[in-house]
C-alpha cells in the first residue's frame, strides 16, 4: 500500500456523466464521504438542474462544483483537468461514468453513430486519465473507476453494436491501464452493471425492456445507487490490493 500520508477529507474525484443516472448517484456518494467532486455534464442545463437538487445545493463551491464538457474533443478534456486541478488544487480520483447508447441494428449502424459513440465512451477515458496522470502521480491514494457495462462482458442482448464495442474496449482498457500505472500505486478498475433504472432504460422499447427481464435471476433491473456503492468499493483505502479488477453488478446476468 501507498505510505504517502492520506488525508481523507482533501481528496478530489472528477466525475463524467456526473449530472444524472449512475454519474449523479457516484457523486452524491462521494460528496457524503467527504471527498470534493468536479461533477462534469454535457451541457448549462444539465449542471443547473443538478444543483437545484438539495443533496448537491447544501454544499460550498469549494466542495462541488459543475463543468461543462464535450468529451468527444480531446482538447476539451485537457482544459477540463486543468480547470478542475486550478480550482481545487489537484486531482485523486476519476470516474469515467459518461457514456451514449446505441441501439442501432448491425447492417444500419452508421460510421458517424459508431465514431461518436466510441468517441464518449472509450476514447475519452483514456484521454482524460492521461491528461490528469500528473496529478494523479502526485496523489496519495489515487483511483480510477471505469464504468462500463454487461454488454462489454458478454455482447448484451438488445444494443447496437458500437455500444459493445466501446464498453468491451473499456474493460480492457482498464486491464492495460492496472498494469502500467501500478508502479505509481495507481489502482484501475471498473464496474460493469447490467440494465439499470435509468435513461437509457427509459430509451428502450417496452416489449425489448420485458424480454431483458427475463434474462435477470433476480427479476428485476438495478439502481443507481447500487452501482454507486461499488464505485465507493474501489474509491476507498480497503481497495489498495485491487486493481484490474471488474465488478459485476447485474443481478446475475453474467456470470463468467
Amino acid at each position: 500500500m501507498n505510505k504517502k500520508n492520506i488525508n481523507k477529507n482533501s481528496r478530489v474525484a472528477i466525475v463524467t456523466g456526473g449530472t444524472k443516472n449512475i454519474g449523479l448517484a457516484v457523486c452524491k456518494a462521494l460528496l457524503k464521504n467527504n471527498i470534493k467532486v468536479a461533477i462534469v455534464g454535457s451541457n448549462d442545463d444539465s449542471i443547473k438542474n443538478t444543483f437545484n437538487q438539495s443533496e448537491i445545493a447544501i454544499f460550498k463551491e469549494s466542495i462541488v462544483k459543475g463543468y461543462v464538457c464535450d468529451l468527444s474533443n480531446t482538447t476539451n478534456i485537457k482544459d477540463l483537468v486543468t480547470e478542475v486541478s486550478n480550482d481545487f488544487g489537484g486531482i485523486d480520483i476519476i470516474i469515467n461514468s459518461a457514456g451514449i447508447l446505441d441501439l442501432s441494428k448491425v447492417e444500419e449502424t452508421s460510421i458517424e453513430k459508431w465514431n461518436e459513440t466510441m468517441a464518449i465512451n472509450l476514447t475519452a477515458p483514456f484521454f482524460l486519465v492521461q491528461n490528469a496522470l500528473t496529478f494523479l502521480k502526485k496523489s496519495s491514494l489515487p483511483r480510477i473507476i471505469n464504468i462500463a457495462s454487461n454488454a462489454g462482458r458478454m455482447g448484451g442482448y438488445a444494443n447496437g453494436m458500437s455500444y459493445t464495442a466501446s464498453k468491451g474496449g473499456l474493460i480492457s482498457l482498464t486491464y492495460g491501464l492496472a498494469r502500467q500505472l501500478a508502479k505509481w500505486d495507481i489502482t484501475v478498475n471498473c464496474v460493469a452493471p447490467g440494465t439499470i433504472e435509468s435513461d437509457m432504460l427509459e430509451s428502450r422499447d417496452p416489449h425489448i425492456k420485458n424480454k431483458l427481464l427475463e434474462n435477470f435471476p433476480l427479476r428485476r433491473f438495478g439502481d443507481c445507487d447500487e452501482v454507486s456503492e461499488a464505485v465507493m468499493y474501489f474509491v476507498s483505502e480497503k481497495s489498495s490490493f485491487t486493481t484490474g479488477a471488474v465488478l459485476d453488478v447485474n443481478g446475475g446476468l453474467f456470470t463468467g
